[in-house]
């Protein structure tokens, strides 16, 4: 009390003028119209400046949640589109109990929306890194997509994080695809260099397509649902051995900018694996 008190009477001077220009502003900005107006419009001003910057910063941090909707709902549109194109080429069969069959089919897989947090293209065996892992449901060999087409297959999985082997991986990405619309299906191979051209493998000689035509994910094994976007058809060869077609496809999926995916959890590969292994060992007792 004794310290404020000394304060107090060593700046009284400063104190009082202090006082005095509040009271003084006070009075000129409430008595005198011009003086009001002005304050007003600068307060305003200033105050707009204040809620555009909190807008700004409250928007950004935002974009994080529109971003993976915006990817979910890419992939679900996808789908959609995918379906549609089939009921009318079907024109003549009953689309209720497709899209039926449809709804069912979708209702077996869980997206699990994630984001990259690390990404290669230059290399020969890329990897990417998601923010998402066994916490999650994340588990490895799950189908990983974003909003234009695949993406890779999940190889490594931590507590919180996992490691994707994308399309774009010389060595050890082969994914099961089919030209949309046909029975031919092949595989994808990434040969290096250009991260946006890959090659789709195996199509058989007999097969009729033309240049322009979509590649699709086939369906033939548990990791993608068929219908999700590969790539175009660029340009077609024959293979090494001349007894099938290579055939050059422009990738949908942008990897240099890539940044919200969705792990694709399929509710029924325990189920598909433990057959599988069951018949293996069949086989295997009977043939002792």
């Amino acid at each position: 009390m004794h310290n404020l008190l000394d304060f107090l009477r060593k700046y009284h001077h400063w104190l009082l003028f202090v006082i005095l220009e509040v009271i003084s502003g006070v009075m000129l900005f409430r008595y005198n119209t011009y003086q009001e107006s002005v304050w007003l419009s600068s307060a305003n001003a200033m105050a707009g400046k204040v809620y555009e910057v909190e807008s700004g910063i409250t928007s950004f941090f935002s974009m994080t949640r529109a971003n993976e909707e915006l990817t979910l709902r890419n992939f679900y549109l996808e789908r959609q589109v995918a379906q549609l194109r089939r009921l009318y080429t079907e024109a003549t069969k009953d689309t209720t109990v497709e899209q039926r069959n449809e709804l069912q089919f979708l209702s077996q897989f869980r997206l699990i929306p994630a984001k990259v947090v690390a990404n290669t293209i230059n290399r020969p065996d890329n990897l990417i890194t998601i923010n998402k892992g066994k916490a999650d449901g994340v588990e490895v060999d799950m189908g990983v997509a974003c909003g234009n087409g695949i993406v890779g297959v999940v190889y490594l999985v931590s507590d919180h994080y996992a490691v994707v082997i994308p399309a774009l991986n010389t060595s050890s990405s082969r994914i099961s695809c089919a030209i949309r619309n046909r029975d031919y299906f092949g595989y994808l191979h990434w040969t290096g260099g250009d991260p946006t051209i890959a090659y789709v493998e195996d199509i058989p000689r007999h097969a009729h397509f033309k240049k322009g035509e979509w590649i699709v994910t086939s369906g033939y094994s548990s990791i993608f649902p068929p219908g999700i976007l590969v790539g175009k058809i660029e340009k077609v060869f024959n293979s090494n051995d001349g007894l099938s077609y290579k055939l050059q496809t422009r990738l949908s999926t942008d990897f240099s900018c890539l940044r919200d995916v969705v792990v694709i959890c399929d509710k029924h590969i325990p189920e598909r694996v433990n057959l599988l292994e069951a018949a293996r060992d069949s086989i295997r007792m009977k043939g002792n």
